[in-house]
């Protein structure tokens, strides 16, 4: 097989293919073979009809026709491949010669992705939640660790958020009971909207021990344009009595046997949070700013190739969960229109980074060495537990080598843009980026520059 790449306008390319009447004949044979499997002829038993017969009954066309409709996808892939040509479409195909008999050929015109350029990328300026932790937050995972072990206490007061009031509520429509939400004795925390209504949690801000609340609010479901009428009684209001964050809570509360190492032990776990928070903070929002260097317009092609992308991603891992899609938008109330719309926004921004850092990548000369590919197939070799050699030759087979090779080469230029990015919390203090754990300290590694490698 023979091909040529030729660059056309609005980022598409044609790909003229030739193969020979002697590279077509196993493909035209197999054609006749899945015939001769369907037709009955007097005498031939089902898949024993020769082929001199067949060609004598249908014609050589009809076999023809079937092994270029199997073999075309084949061939383009190939073609595809020994050009490395970066498509993002399904391509549209002509077929310009051997539709009858000798060699074939045809045209496959497809969109590309595009080659852009961006500036700016060596000097980015991103900001990031802080990873320090403040006495603020210490004492708030504390007092969240108290209000677990809070006891309820009766005041004599109106109530405010976070106080238990107990409750009867009458709900009707249309002077008709609601039996969901018509109940006695009803234990509400004020403040948290827990059935859904705002209404409720604004008369209860104020109401005392004895108050009768009349009210009406929208029905939640938006659907339903009629209103709900509420009669509340409030019986009693409850706030939560926290235990001392003494020495016997330490040692009621957890396995420490004093106030001091409990807290040492809450500063180093929020330490580890706040610093995962900012790493994946650093991921983000260096990735918005990439986006926004990305002045060209998106293509729909490249915007339905990253949906298509984004959406069997998803899936996948909705299936590991042993949900399905389906499951998952009935469940977050989710349309799939509303669901379309989400996945078009991601990819927006998702496709801009894509192009920035292949652009980046080009720029800077960012390569991925033999050595470093070597690497990566090593940790998937072992992850599947088989032979380095096997996990090579099946993804070469696949045409995926030069797939993993692009994705560290994008990794690679991310590491580049943020070891260069000036990283500031959010009042605009500089961010020690020692602090910031990172799980890919190791991907630098796989990248050679003209700019020399640099060592973590």
């Amino acid at each position: 097989m023979n091909s040529t790449l030729e660059t056309l306008e609005d980022n598409k390319v044609k790909l003229s293919v030739t193969i020979d009447a002697a590279e077509f004949e196993p493909k035209l044979e197999a054609a006749y073979q899945a015939i001769a499997k369907e037709v009955r002829m007097p005498g031939f038993r089902p898949g024993k009809v020769p082929r001199k017969l067949i060609e004598q009954q249908y014609g050589p066309e009809m076999a023809r026709e079937e092994a270029l409709r199997q073999a075309l996808p084949e061939f383009y892939s190939k073609a595809v491949y020994d050009n490395d040509v970066d498509v993002i479409a399904a391509p549209e195909i002509d077929i310009t010669g051997g539709q009858s008999e000798g060699d074939v050929s045809f045209d496959a015109v497809v969109e590309v992705r595009p080659v852009i350029t961006v500036s700016g990328h060596d000097g980015l300026k991103v900001e990031i939640p802080s990873p320090h932790v403040t006495d603020d937050d210490l004492h708030e995972r504390l007092d969240s660790i108290r209000r677990q072990h809070a006891e309820l206490g009766t005041v004599d007061r109106a109530a405010a958020d976070d106080d238990h009031v107990t409750i009867d509520i009458v709900a009707k429509i249309d002077d008709e009971e609601i039996p969901g939400l018509t109940t006695t004795d009803y234990d509400y925390v004020v403040g948290t909207k827990a059935v859904g209504i705002d209404e409720i949690d604004e008369n209860l801000r104020g109401a005392s021990a004895g108050d009768e609340l009349t009210f009406s609010a929208d029905h939640p479901d938006e659907t339903q344009e009629s209103s709900i009428d509420f009669v509340i009684t409030v019986k009693e209001v409850q706030e939560s009595v926290l235990p001392e964050a003494d020495d016997a809570f330490a040692k009621e509360a957890s396995e420490f046997e004093t106030m001091d190492e409990l807290r040492d032990d809450l500063m180093h776990r929020l330490e580890d949070v706040k610093r995962a928070q900012s790493t994946q903070a650093l991921d983000e929002e260096t990735g918005n700013a990439l986006a926004k260097l990305v002045t060209d317009d998106i293509s729909e092609a490249l915007l339905e190739d990253e949906m298509e992308n984004r959406a069997q991603d998803m899936g996948m891992r909705l299936q590991a969960q042993g949900i399905q899609l389906e499951q998952y938008l009935q469940i977050t109330g989710t349309t799939p229109e509303m669901f379309r719309e989400q996945l078009r926004e991601q990819a927006e921004v998702s496709a801009r980074v894509d192009l920035a850092l292949r652009a980046i990548a080009e720029s800077e000369n960012i390569e991925v060495t033999d050595e470093a590919l070597d690497d990566e197939l090593r940790v998937l070799a072992t992850q599947l537990d088989q032979p380095l050699e096997t996990i090579r030759e099946q993804l070469d087979a696949a045409g995926r080598l030069k797939a993993i090779r692009s994705d560290m080469r994008m990794r690679a230029a991310l590491e580049w843009v943020t070891e260069r990015a000036e990283i500031v919390d959010e009042n605009g203090n500089a961010v020690d980026r020692d602090l910031l754990k990172h799980d890919h300290d190791h991907d630098h590694d796989h990248a050679d520059h003209d700019h020399g490698s640099e060592e973590e």
